[in-house]
C-alpha cells in the first residue's frame, strides 16, 4: 500500500486497511474490520505496532500466473 511518507506500521500490509484521501489531500487509513467488530477503531492511530485483527496481504510470487 502506497502511503507516501506516512508510517502506518502493520496497516501498511494488512488486508483490512483501506487508503482514504480527503478533498483537501489528507490521507487516512480506514480499518474495514471495524465495520464487523467494534473492538477495532475505524481510523486507528498510526503507526499500529500490534493488532489482533492483523492479516498480512498476500502478494503473488513473480512467476505466478496472473488471472
Amino acid at each position: 500500500m502506497t502511503l507516501g511518507n506516512l508510517s502506518a506500521g502493520l496497516c501498511a500490509t494488512c488486508i483490512w486497511a483501506r487508503r482514504v484521501e480527503s478533498d483537501r489531500g489528507s490521507v487516512f487509513l480506514r480499518c474495514e474490520l471495524a465495520s464487523r467488530d467494534a473492538r477495532f477503531p475505524k481510523y486507528p492511530r498510526l503507526p499500529v505496532r500490534q493488532c489482533a485483527g492483523y492479516e498480512e496481504e498476500k502478494k503473488a510470487a513473480p512467476d505466478d500466473p496472473v488471472s
